[in-house]
């Protein structure tokens, strides 16, 4: 897998990314964003953090039977320690394809993130020995780990199957910006993690 430098540095602010990979001991699923929003769209410091993206609500609809499940309409974040609560029992590990980026335009579209380094995912997958699946929540995150991992973009919803690897999947993304009703989203991440044998609701 290749964990080389992806692109040439622009005179732009190169990006760490603000989170380690979140992963549960019995991890059998990785989902994969690309990279976090600016800190400005965080509405608490962990995967997903803008409120404006579904990522959230979806778990909430697969696990709990009700998108904002994991979302306090009060405060307008979303419950973090249920959250990792959740990812914990479930065995869903958490992380970016990218580990260092540039915004080539100041706002949260992933068209316009140009990684720099990549995930190690070498290293976590080195975690994650029951691990069967990774899923990528949307078009730029399937791009940066085919280019890690070697392969192809499979389509939304059906896997790539590669030797040594977890099956590979790409979801529809969690933007509201992806014309795709929200239950339609979960369908196909639905079957993404009843693939792995992950215990839904």
């Amino acid at each position: 897998m290749d964990r080389t430098n992806m692109n040439t540095a622009t005179d732009r602010q190169v990006e760490s990314h603000p989170w380690a990979p979140f992963v549960p001991e019995n991890a059998r699923v990785i989902v994969l964003g690309a990279f976090p929003p600016g800190r400005h769209r965080w509405s608490m410091e962990f995967y997903y953090p803008n409120p404006q993206n579904d990522f959230w609500r979806i778990m909430g609809l697969l696990f709990f039977g009700d998108k904002d499940a994991l979302y306090d309409s009060r405060t307008r974040t979303f419950r973090l320690d249920d959250i990792k609560q959740l990812l914990t029992v479930k065995g869903i590990a958490m992380a970016d394809t990218a580990a260092e980026a540039v915004r080539l335009r100041n706002n949260a579209s992933d068209k316009y993130l140009q990684p720099v380094r990549p995930l190690d995912l070498v290293a976590v997958l080195a975690r994650m020995p029951n691990c069967r699946a990774m899923g990528t929540t949307g078009e730029r995150a399937a791009g940066i780990l085919a280019k890690i991992t070697g392969t192809e973009v499979p389509p939304i919803g059906q896997p790539l199957m590669v030797d040594a690897l977890p099956a590979i999947w790409r979801l529809p993304s969690s933007s509201r910006a992806y014309p795709l009703a929200l239950d339609k989203k979960a369908a196909v991440y639905h079957r993404f993690f009843e693939s792995a044998g992950v215990e839904l609701l």
